[in-house]
């Protein structure tokens, strides 16, 4: 082909892969509030569990909207990843040699599941952690003890209900009060409709700090998508260990002689991937170096001799 004719399949292989993403895109922003309940509850809960109003702010009036479209977009080249490198595939596997498609096969599938490890790894391990660790860390700053005094004559302290959850509703009157532990929330009944659904107002309760936790729904999404991100490019460290044995650049046996380097590069990846704290940069770095050592493991499968690049 022809200089031209590579940039007419490039321009018509750009067209495919922009088609195919926009049915996802619309379909990523249909389900956008969904998605924003899963990615804020770990957040809402440790709040909870810390003490704190678990209701996440939004301080400016597009700034719920922007966050759901943010979500949208990056499930889309998530989601769309697959078709878009299909595309790409299409475009340059004509020129390249049958050990290097067999190359990519191994590794694309590969990829997509560290990947996908990521992700989980990051939700249900690491974000819990971080959260507890650093509403904790804020509540205790600069709480103060509050002082007691015996009560006045005559005077008596009511009581409201504590309860794990709401009510029935068909046992709820107008005025009827109660502390939804589970929420950490003062709840009130103010009317009840035509139906006899009620109208329940809620205040959210929290424990007496000098810090109060309370996070923007903009800079929250940004930031936990922002270390999905660190997180999925540093699950890809296998990849690149079996990369660089596969074209002759290191062995095995190099890469073991230099683990405590990779100790290193692992730290410097970690504080480089994460916030700027020292615990999101440990619990990124251990993962780092056991995927290193993973790798090594697949280059010994999987070793040069059989996979080399040529």
């Amino acid at each position: 082909m022809s200089f031209g004719d590579h940039l007419e399949e490039l321009r018509r292989r750009l067209i495919f892969a922009i088609l195919g993403i926009i049915p996802i895109f619309i379909i990523s922003f249909s389900f956008g509030r969904p998605i924003v309940d899963i990615l804020i509850e770990p957040a809402r809960e440790q709040l909870r569990a810390g003490g704190q109003a678990s209701a996440l702010l939004a301080t400016a009036p597009f700034e719920t909207f922007g966050a759901v479209v943010y979500i949208a977009v990056i499930l889309t080249v998530l989601i769309g990843s697959p078709w878009i490198l299909y595309q790409l595939w299409l475009f340059v596997s004509p020129g390249l040699y049958a050990s290097e498609r067999k190359f990519f096969y191994r590794l694309g599938p590969l990829s997509t599941l560290l990947t996908i490890a990521s992700i989980a790894f990051l939700y249900w391990v690491i974000l819990p952690v971080i959260l507890a660790f650093f509403i904790g860390f804020g509540s205790r700053i600069g709480a103060q003890p509050v002082p007691t005094f015996p009560l006045p004559d005559g005077v008596a302290l009511g009581s409201i209900p504590i309860l794990q959850s709401d009510p029935p509703h068909d046992t709820l009157q107008v005025g009827s009060a109660w502390l939804n532990q589970h929420l950490n929330q003062l709840r009130v009944c103010v009317a009840l409709g035509s139906d006899g659904t009620p109208k329940i107002f809620g205040t959210e309760m929290t424990l007496g700090a000098g810090i109060v936790q309370q996070y923007k729904i903009s800079e929250y999404v940004r930031t936990l998508l922002n270390m999905g991100l660190a997180f999925g490019i540093g699950f890809q460290t296998p990849v690149v260990v079996l990369l660089l044995g596969w074209a002759g650049i290191v062995t095995r046996q190099t890469l073991g002689r230099y683990r405590r380097h990779a100790v290193l590069v692992c730290s410097i990846a970690g504080a480089v991937l994460t916030p700027a704290d020292p615990l999101s940069m440990i619990l990124l770095a251990i993962p780092l170096y056991v995927l290193f050592e993973l790798g090594m493991l697949l280059l010994r499968v999987w070793p040069a001799s059989t996979e080399r690049v040529s």
